[in-house]
């Protein structure tokens, strides 16, 4: 490292990457070296700056006995007081003229002590410094786990007994297995069974593990094991908080409960589409119930602070600690499914909580696009946390009718990646493949094919050539008054006005004066000129008086 690249670190200040401490002679033993090593390699790692204090000044580092310092012993020294041993690079810079010793610190594969015992690791306070705090056995247990890809979930409990379990949680269990999608061969069964079928005894020692005090505890066991499995619900009306629930309880039973809570802030509104009576609700129960348990699911119980479900006017949003399990990105969320909890995953599915595994995104997309508002949004997911934000508000009746009546008249639902696309047409109006791969994050080849087979249903129309093409959708999705927003999409060029009248014409069977003039966007007087003209030409016919006036094809 040169001078100029530890000035700009130095300059920097602390980050949850960058450490300093003051190392001047007997102001600074070694445990505390070894405890801030361990402290980074048990997040992202970075680099240990010895000599320099906490406000950034270069106070320079000295050795004990005033000798030179010698960087490959103090790298050996810490190689041997870390366990697992940490490999660091040890060089000393000088700055200022003073020597800092930089010390890099790779990130730990699995939890790392000192070898006195001590477990630290790098959290941010709320004012936004560092800082090195204890690293707490729950949170070992977990890091150790997804470490050696292995489920928080069959961790055992050590020393929790049967009696650390309700069985008014194991008679939920049943009733859930009993209804609906659930398992109902466990509905019979007792509680070992059921422990012993959703994995929740150590086959090696006949253990409890976590999922079993997750699932079935006690609220003292879950304060004891697991304290970190707590739930907030929150309600804001106007911008202020108006309603706050804790609970800390079994998964199962919080589940439940938030479903409660929210049903009885439900409305529906309902749309009649043909024969149809469809039923538009506020909080989609489907997607409540999806959205809340791979919440519980995904979390990372390691992690402190609570899952927060919060509803306002607009949206209701549920977050969870934890990012995204290994391999999942906002890029494919839609098209992969790995369960932080695999064990928990299968539990919600046999309680007929969940009705696909693996499936509670597109579900939840699918069930949000079906109803006429917009998909789920996870874009304030980042590495610590997942959240989603599920629209509320007015859904778009138009959408909603022509997804029943083509699901009608086709027999087949629309794929979500159908109605994606359809969504994105009717907000934009029109768009190029690229526009749609931006907005969707869609390969293009697949959004191609897509567009093509929607063209052959006769849901999508293109306009133009090559990479310029654009999409828009067909007259079947624009009725009465808004179908002069199909015409003007299709050529808005003032000079193609007579081919735009004749247009509409001929996909709706007549045009009024009125109509015309906000087709071609003309005043009253300009829009009659266009029709005279047009009646002159042989391509229109009046039909009907005053009020009732209107233009047909002869």
């Amino acid at each position: 490292m040169t001078p100029e690249e530890l000035q700009s670190i130095v300059d920097g200040g602390e980050t949850f990457t960058v450490e300093f401490k003051r190392a001047q002679r007997g102001q600074l033993d070694d445990s505390a070296i070894f405890e801030a090593v361990v402290c980074l390699a048990n997040a992202d790692g970075g680099f240990l700056l010895l000599g320099v204090d906490d406000d950034g000044t270069v106070s320079g580092a000295e050795s004990p006995s005033g000798s030179p310092i010698d960087a490959a012993s103090l790298s050996a020294y810490i190689l041997n007081k870390t366990e697992p041993p940490v490999a660091t690079l040890v060089e000393v810079v000088r700055l200022n003229e003073m020597d800092v010793i930089v010390i890099d610190v790779p990130k730990a594969v699995s939890p790392t002590s000192t070898k006195g015992g001590v477990f630290k690791r790098r959290s941010i306070r709320s004012d936004g410094a560092p800082e090195c705090v204890p690293y707490l056995p729950h949170e070992i247990i977990s890091a150790g786990l997804s470490a050696q890809g292995r489920d928080y979930a069959e961790a055992p409990a050590r020393g929790a007994s049967m009696a650390a379990l309700d069985p008014r949680e194991f008679d939920r269990f049943r009733r859930l297995c009993a209804a609906g999608k659930g398992d109902r061969g466990l509905a019979e069964s007792s509680d070992q069974e059921i422990l012993r079928a959703l994995r929740l005894l150590r086959a090696e020692t006949g253990e409890l593990t976590l999922g079993a005090i997750l699932l079935f505890g006690t609220a003292d066991a879950l304060h004891q094991y697991v304290p970190t499995a707590e739930i907030l619900f929150q309600e804001e009306r106007a911008g202020a908080l108006s309603f706050n629930e804790q609970m800390l309880s079994p998964l199962l039973a919080s589940v439940q409960r938030i479903a409660e809570l929210l049903d009885v802030r439900n409305s529906e509104q309902e749309v009649m589409v043909g024969l149809h009576r469809v039923g538009i609700p506020r909080l989609p129960v489907g997607v409540v119930r999806e959205a809340v348990s791979n919440a519980v699911i995904h979390r990372d119980y390691s992690e402190l602070g609570p899952i927060r479900v919060q509803l306002s006017e607009t949206a209701l949003r549920v977050s969870s600690p934890g990012g995204f399990p290994p391999g999942i990105t906002l890029a494919n969320i839609l098209d992969e499914s790995r369960p932080r909890s695999v064990i928990l995953a299968e539990a919600f599915k046999r309680a007929g909580l969940v009705d696909r595994y693996g499936r509670g995104v597109p579900d939840i997309y699918g069930q949000l696009l079906r109803l006429g508002r917009d998909g789920p949004d996870y874009s304030a997911s980042n590495e610590k946390i997942v959240s989603v934000t599920i629209p509320t508000s007015a859904a778009d009746i138009e959408m909603v009718r022509f997804v029943v009546e083509h699901d009608d008249a086709d027999g087949a639902p629309l794929s979500v990646t159908h109605l994606r696309i359809l969504h994105e047409l009717k907000a934009v109006h029109d768009a190029t493949v690229t526009e749609i791969h931006s907005a969707l994050a869609l390969p293009e080849g697949r959004i191609r094919e897509e567009l093509t087979r929607l063209s052959e249903a006769g849901i999508v129309e293109p306009r133009g050539n090559g990479r310029s093409r654009r999409y828009h959708l067909t007259a079947a999705f624009y009725r009465s008054s808004r179908a002069s927003e199909y015409v003007r999409l299709r050529d808005t060029d003032p000079l193609q006005q007579d081919r735009m009248v004749i247009s509409y014409v001929e996909q709706f069977g007549a045009i009024t004066r009125s109509k015309a003039a906000e087709l071609c966007r003309l005043s009253p007087p300009q829009a009659r000129a266009v029709l005279r003209r047009l009646v002159d030409a042989g391509e229109l016919e009046l039909r009907g008086e005053r009020r009732g006036a209107h233009y047909v094809r002869p």
